[in-house]
């Protein structure tokens, strides 16, 4: 590209040199010539008139009286009536310029200069033209070599850009250059950089979220289903198969709910729902757990609480808790249901070391985790609480009391708020 830029403006200048040079060292050429010509002319009208006036006066008229009056490099022949013809210079080799002229008494001036003077006179202009030219190609080189420079660096910049986001790294760049088209690209190029950056967030997010959150139905359904392949009791094992299935539908749920949250993680689905009937199956589901940890897990606080939200929601942000208490809490876990306003809250707490003071409300961030752990549950917790118009807050660092604050209130329809649709 740099070449062609610089070809293509070479071209243009050579073209406009041509045009104009020619035609200007054919009007110099024929302006020096018509110039020395018409200098010859006047200096046969001067001698003349200087002969006329000697010979009106009765003077002498040789060439010792005209040597004078004729300039260097100049021969001038002078014919006066019934004398001989005298002359005044060298007389010129070669080519010549010439011009007669007659005095009033009858006599005649030949005025003669050599050509050669036009010749030296028209080279140094051409010369001069030439030296011009030379100029004129010189910065127009340099100025091609700028401009493509300037439009060729930015193309690169932007092709290293784009192989930059094809090999996935979406860092936006941020630069320009001062030409509104390349200008106009970079925008583009920064904005698709952002793009591919929150897809890429988002799929991330979406895996290191999955992996966490399927983990617990999947233990869960692993634990009933080797309670299944140690018994021979068929009550038994009818009854571990419809606790097996209960724990597929919600692990069917889970995947749903993360789906739809890595498309828009504040959509919602927000029910009221009977929040004992959550609380008392997240217990029955985590009990085997917590018995095979030598400790337990109880629920005590105010009973038959109607709150909205989502259920599953719900039931994951408990279960965050509980395996949260599980793995870094200690003694008996306990799930305290109040009430506070219009609000429906549901305290998990242990009698573990709790929080320790350093992370504080960090504590809900994402890989943020006081021991060895992904740091994922409790911040996906938070969005599944928000994600339904509740809140999850840490309430107390020692002993840990988590407190997810649902709201009492029905949800409104939307078709009531927005009105009918005139189509």
């Amino acid at each position: 590209m740099r070449r062609r830029l610089i070809q293509s403006t070479l071209a243009v200048v050579l073209v406009v040199i041509a045009v104009f040079g020619v035609s200007l060292v054919l009007v110099e050429t024929r302006t020096i010539s018509n110039s020395a010509q018409e200098r010859v002319d006047s200096e046969a009208l001067r001698l003349a008139s200087i002969v006329d006036s000697r010979l009106l006066g009765a003077q002498t008229v040789d060439a010792d009286v005209l040597r004078d009056q004729v300039a260097p490099g100049q021969y001038a022949v002078i014919g006066i009536p019934g004398q001989k013809p005298i002359e005044v210079g060298a007389k010129p080799a070669g080519d010549v310029i010439h011009s007669t002229a007659k005095g009033e008494q009858g006599e005649t001036v030949r005025m003669e200069e050599p050509r050669s003077s036009v010749t030296r006179e028209v080279g140094r202009t051409l010369l001069i033209i030439g030296l011009v030219a030379l100029l004129a190609v010189v910065a127009a080189v340099l100025l091609a070599i700028r401009q493509a420079n300037r439009l060729a660096s930015p193309l690169t910049d932007l092709a290293e850009t784009a192989e930059r986001l094809g090999s996935g790294d979406p860092r936006p760049r941020h630069k320009r250059y001062g030409v509104p088209e390349l200008d106009r690209v970079a925008d583009v190029l920064d904005s698709s950089a952002e793009r591919i950056a929150r897809m890429l967030t988002a799929e991330r997010r979406l895996a290191a979220d999955a992996s966490h959150q399927l983990r617990t139905p999947l233990t869960a359904l692993s634990m009933r289903l080797e309670e299944i392949t140690v018994t021979d009791d068929l009550d038994t094992v009818k009854e571990e198969a419809n606790v097996a299935l209960t724990q597929v539908e919600r692990l069917t749920d889970v995947v749903e709910r993360l789906l739809t949250n890595s498309r828009d993680p504040r959509t919602g689905s927000a029910v009221s729902f009977d929040l004992d009937e959550v609380i008392q199956q997240q217990i029955a589901e985590w009990r085997p757990a917590y018995r095979s940890a030598g400790r337990a897990i109880v629920s005590s606080g105010k009973r038959h609480l109607q709150a909205v939200g989502t259920p599953g929601a719900v039931a994951q942000v408990l279960a965050a808790l509980i395996e949260n208490s599980l793995m870094h809490g200690g003694g008996t876990v306990a799930l305290r249901t109040r009430v506070t306003g219009n609000q429906a809250v549901v305290e998990v707490t242990d009698e573990g070391p709790g929080v320790p003071a350093d992370l504080g409300a960090r504590i809900f961030e994402r890989t943020i985790s006081g021991r060895n752990s992904t740091g994922i549950g409790l911040a996906v917790a938070r969005d599944l609480a928000e994600a339904d118009g509740g809140r999850l807050e840490l309430l107390q660092s020692k002993p840990p009391v988590f407190g997810l604050f649902l709201s009492r209130t029905p949800p409104l329809k939307k078709h009531a708020e927005e009105g009918p649709t005139v189509r």
